[in-house]
């Protein structure tokens, strides 16, 4: 090989980080989910700091009341609202929750304009939180779910996964400022108002897609047999059961962390508002960098060695965090929990969508939504309670320890995972037929190429 081709070609690398951008169903769910997403988060902050302004004396606990309304739905309805996904049009069913979502975030505005402080007021926000957590346990199996119908090559769809992921990310640097400064400006009110309109954007891009119609199998069987089957799929196969039980461990350990961010801040780090927006915007920062990395890579082969990299990451940094009471320390580590959470989950999320049957993937997804956001409210309330007992900074530790734990468990069993998942990535023509060819290579834990 010349010393021209040995050279790297940055240029390529760069086009090749958003190369499922080639599939025009894609670009305009990117464009108009990146609008949304901006909305949503605008949304999130000022849902908190409308409770905090009028929950008075009860505030704090509040708060927690509302995150878990936000969140649980999605841990008992998730596995269900993935049936139905499988039986419906994934397309028409994501345009339906941008509608009721748009719906939600006009009654919070309405809440907002015409409430006043006091408990009942965060009530209702709380009531309109459970219906968009409902909302939710729809949506992601959904939008998970149609990834692969937007892109035309299924090579692409780990690409178009880790771009979502940066999207998501990089909205969440943001949405909330401009929700800061709109706040600042005209009251909550309005960004629940932008956000609303910002649900225009994301239908409008999703009426526009020309998905190819695809004949779906009919269904005979009833709802709750077509769930049991996917409950035995999901539970039946090694590969998917390993990576959503570490998935839903390391949501339930590590996620409630950022509930006791605010409380870190003052009792560790002895500081206020101006330090709790650094370390969120490092957490970030971190999450983002993440995805860029995921969207770099040209194939699914030694995800499973990310996933268990990520999560021991995850877990060292979380345990260095709770020692140290230095802002800059604490915001560089966090940097890296950020990405080290972001890349376990988005890579996890890739392994599972390239290996999962297509009757199944609504199912699925729906484990992984219980399995990634469902466990969380349920990690905050315990979170919560034993910072009372033990301090915020232990708490943090013991999250870490665990997770550590769960990643070196979860690396004991890729020897035994790659055997079921290699006859599945061989099918896909991933993997070569003859095992000789890749002595070295596995499928859940090999070299980077």
């Amino acid at each position: 090989m010349g010393v021209e081709e040995a050279k790297p070609d940055p240029w390529k690398r760069l086009r090749a980080m958003g190369r499922a951008f080639d599939n025009r169903n894609y670009r305009l769910f990117f464009t108009g989910q990146g609008v949304s997403l901006v909305g949503t988060w605008m949304t999130r902050l000022a849902t908190g700091w409308l409770v905090f302004r009028m929950g008075g004396d009860d505030a704090a606990w509040l708060l927690g009341v509302v995150s878990f309304a936000a969140l649980a739905p999605i841990f008992f309805l998730g596995p269900f609202a993935g049936a139905f996904v499988d039986r419906w049009n994934r397309h028409h069913v994501l345009v339906v929750t941008q509608f009721l979502s748009l719906l939600q975030s006009a009654g919070l505005a309405a809440v907002a304009f015409l409430g006043e402080a006091g408990s009942a007021t965060v009530w209702l926000v709380a009531g309109l939180s459970v219906f968009q957590g409902i909302i939710n346990s729809f949506d992601m199996p959904a939008r998970q779910s149609l990834l692969v119908e937007m892109v035309t090559r299924r090579e692409d769809l780990p690409n178009a996964i880790a771009l979502n992921s940066s999207l998501v990310n990089g909205s969440r640097l943001v949405g909330p400022a401009l929700a800061g400064i709109v706040i600042a400006a005209v009251g909550e009110a309005w960004c629940f108002v932008v956000d609303a309109v910002s649900y225009v954007a994301v239908m409008a891009a999703l009426l526009a897609m020309r998905l190819p119609k695809k004949e779906r199998a009919p269904v005979t069987l009833s709802v709750v047999r077509h769930l049991w089957e996917g409950v035995r799929y999901t539970a039946g196969f090694p590969p998917v059961r390993a990576l959503l039980l570490l998935l839903g461990l390391v949501s339930f350990a590590a996620m409630p962390q950022s509930v006791l961010m605010p409380v870190f801040v003052a009792d560790v780090l002895h500081g206020g508002p101006s330090t709790l927006g650094l370390l969120s915007a490092a957490s970030g920062v971190g999450a983002f960098t993440g995805a860029l990395y995921l969207a770099s890579r040209s194939s699914v082969l030694g995800l499973g060695r990310v996933v268990t990299i990520a999560t021991l990451v995850l877990g060292s940094g979380l345990i260095v965090f709770s020692q140290v009471n230095v802002t800059w320390m604490s915001a560089a580590l966090l940097v890296t929990t950020g990405a080290g959470m972001m890349v376990q989950m988005a890579a996890t999320n890739t392994l599972i969508q390239t290996m999962v049957e297509e009757d199944k993937r609504g199912r699925v997804m729906g484990f992984y939504g219980m399995a990634f956001q469902g466990t969380a409210p349920f990690g905050s309330l315990l979170a919560g309670w034993l910072a009372h007992v033990a301090g915020s900074a232990n708490v943090v530790l013991g999250s870490g320890i665990f997770v550590l734990l769960c990643g070196l468990t979860f690396a004991t069993q890729i020897p035994r995972l790659r055997r079921h998942v290699r006859p599945v990535y061989v099918k896909l023509g991933i993997l070569p037929e003859t095992a000789e060819e890749l002595n070295s290579a596995t499928v859940l834990a090999v070299a980077e190429r």
